[in-house]
């Protein structure tokens, strides 16, 4: 009950300052789902309006705004995901991708969050995985 109190006057403070910031609605975006048990992960890329499904989820994109001045600082996307085990709703609600576990939903299988908005003309920076450095080649030319 605390949670819920707490997180509709931190929502409802954060809604006041975004109009005033300039947020802009976008037409879509992306989301990321993670499924615990297998952890197999991958990431939706959802028009406003769209929903997909991933094993026993459905994400449905309802709505996604960003502020106006910098795109990759933070999205806020309102999703409504369904499990097909169940008839209601296992989260209705924004999220932010800045912090996710401030509206996070509560799943004992799965983990959804915000990656962005996709702005027209804005073009994410792209992630290089950089493989792990091998220890035991640098221990070998150590010492000799």
């Amino acid at each position: 009950m605390r949670r819920a109190a707490l997180l509709a006057v931190v929502l409802s403070g954060a809604a006041m300052p975004a109009a005033a910031q300039g947020y802009a609605d976008a037409q879509g975006g992306v989301v990321r789902w993670l499924d615990k048990l297998t952890g197999e992960t991958g990431d939706l890329e959802l028009q406003r309006g769209q929903s997909a499904s991933n094993g026993r989820l459905t994400v449905q994109l309802d709505d996604c705004r960003y502020p106006e001045e910098n795109p990759a600082a933070e999205a806020e996307a309102h999703l409504t995901i369904m499990d097909s085990s169940r008839e209601a709703p296992v989260f209705t609600g924004w999220m932010l991708a800045s912090t996710p576990a401030l509206s996070a939903m509560d799943h004992p299988r799965y983990d959804v969050w915000v990656l962005r908005c996709i702005v027209p003309g804005y073009t994410p920076p792209e992630v290089v995985e950089t493989p792990p450095e091998d220890d035991a080649a640098t221990s070998e030319g150590e010492g000799q």
